[in-house]
């Protein structure tokens, strides 16, 4: 590792306490408007617009705790930057499942990842109902805000208000409990649809079999493009990457056995198994395939697990992807307790580039950073092009597995690191780069998180310059309280302001 700068205090060799990081898995029950007025720093005055953040605001119903932070209700966080000022709303988002619990007062339905209704297997049998909990991430496209949950359509909120105005369907091009993923990538310039910036996203059927269906929206939040493809296997597939040509997704080598979710004892993220014998396979899918033909390319690499990629650009026959690779995916076990989690015995997460070569399919991969890392970002006008720097959550420490306490950029192309550690009682979130308006440069720009300050038991939003990473915090915007830790948001340059 070159050229490693790191801003932070003294810190005992151990950056995390438990206790801190537990309570930043609090619920929030709270619906909060107001303007921040405790800020370290100053806010630039360039930087405009709204940064949404989507996540588990509930980890209980009503005293009832959920067996995994996944199965938690989605709550809504915007902080809005206007005129060097900063305001933050949050809000639930109002599904059906959410409101017939809060009515309840009670666990009603059981979770992806192992939440069961009271009452042991017998009230859980053949009970296959999902709850839509709108809770992985939001973004704002074609003058709309959506709360997006990956097995399921979207929910339309007010980007003012963030009520929930009603579930979305594309003037009907989604059909009713058709997916949607939460990981939908901005290609800044789209070549099939005159060099405009569209949205490309995509959703999984699973089976026997796996159905990868791709939409494609204009600025106008249409769907132009739809189109569905069968590939063998059962697919866990959270993230793809697209290049102007493709659309990419990593097959995971696991199995799904349904058993068990059928008999009520287990849910159906529980009967998910991780087979480290088997390859993982690259699935690369045209864009624009031809009338037809199907075109998809398969490719096969070294077990290993992904949730999520950096980017993804092609040169020539071959197309690199950077992606955060696990050994294996960490299983949830019926019994454990998700605030008990042993780090130390998990392997972490690790950045690798994969380069897929079209022509005679072959794979191959070199390990970028070996620092435990997790939820990247770049400047968003390099999507699906080469690109030189990206932004990611990391751990303090330079090996094992821990929390993630800092922030890590990375130059891929002269190798430089740089760090900044809110350790040993901060607790980080995904970053966001925010270009500066009017900019060339690639690092050019802010980047926001929210960091969980377990001493005050408080988020904050952090802004750091992305040009000079290693510098402390331009601004540090307290909240007048914690959010629990999110998934995923996105920023906008539109500017959302309480009337």
């Amino acid at each position: 590792m070159q050229n490693l700068k790191i801003q932070q205090s003294s810190i005992t060799e151990k950056s995390y306490t438990r206790s801190d990081w537990q309570k930043g898995y609090q619920s929030l029950n709270q619906e909060f408007d107001y303007w921040i007025d405790d800020i370290e720093g100053q806010i630039p005055p360039e930087l405009q617009g709204t940064l949404f953040r989507n996540g588990p605001g509930l980890l209980d119903i009503n005293g009832q705790s959920i067996h995994h932070p996944f199965d938690g209700d989605g709550m809504i966080s915007r902080i809005t930057f206007t005129n060097s000022r900063a305001h933050f709303r949050n809000r639930f988002v109002r599904t059906e499942g959410y409101l017939a619990e809060k009515e309840a007062g009670k666990i009603l339905y059981r979770g992806v990842f192992g939440t069961q209704k009271p009452g042991g297997w017998l009230a859980n049998i053949f009970d296959f109902k999902i709850k839509n909990i709108a809770n992985t991430n939001v973004i704002y496209w074609g003058g709309k805000l959506l709360a997006l949950w990956e097995a399921a359509e979207p929910h339309h909120l007010n980007p003012y208000t963030l009520e929930t105005l009603g579930r979305e369907y594309f003037n009907n091009v989604l059909s009713t409990s058709e997916a949607f993923s939460a990981h939908p990538r901005l290609d800044p310039s789209c070549e099939q649809d005159r060099n405009a910036p569209c949205l490309v996203n995509f959703s999984i059927k699973p089976g026997l079999s796996t159905t990868i269906t791709i939409f494609e929206l204009n600025p106008a939040g249409e769907i132009i493009k739809k189109h569905a493809h069968s590939v063998p296997g059962f697919c866990f597939i959270h993230d793809f990457v697209i290049t102007p040509n493709y659309c990419i997704f990593f097959q995971n080598p696991v199995t799904f056995n349904p058993i068990p979710l059928a008999l009520g004892i287990r849910a159906a993220g529980q009967c998910i198994k991780f087979e480290p014998n088997q390859p993982t396979r690259i699935i690369v899918i045209p864009r624009t395939p031809k009338k037809g033909q199907s075109e998809v390319k398969i490719l096969e690499t070294q077990s290993g697990f992904v949730f999520h990629h950096v980017n993804a650009f092609e040169m020539g026959d071959e197309v690199l992807i950077d992606s955060i690779c696990y050994e294996s995916l960490p299983e949830v076990e019926p019994e454990s307790d998700f605030r008990r989690v042993d780090f130390e015995a998990q392997s972490p997460g690790k950045l690798w580039r994969f380069c897929l070569n079209l022509k005679d399919g072959t794979v191959q991969q070199k390990l970028i950073e070996s620092r435990c890392c997790e939820f990247p970002s770049i400047n968003p006008a390099n999507v699906g092009r080469p690109y030189q720097y990206l932004y990611i959550g990391a751990t303090h420490a330079e090996t094992g597995n821990a929390p993630l306490q800092a922030l890590l950029k990375i130059d891929l192309e002269s190798g430089e690191r740089q760090l900044w550690s809110a350790a040993p009682r901060g607790f980080m979130g995904e970053p966001i780069f925010v270009p500066r308006p009017g900019s060339e440069k690639e690092d050019d720009g802010w980047v926001l998180a929210l960091v969980y300050d377990a001493a005050h038991h408080r988020s904050d939003v952090m802004i750091l310059d992305a040009g000079n990473f290693h510098k402390s915090p331009i601004a540090r915007l307290h909240l007048k309280h914690h959010v629990p830790y999110g998934l995923h948001g996105n920023f906008t340059s539109e500017v959302f302001v309480p009337n």
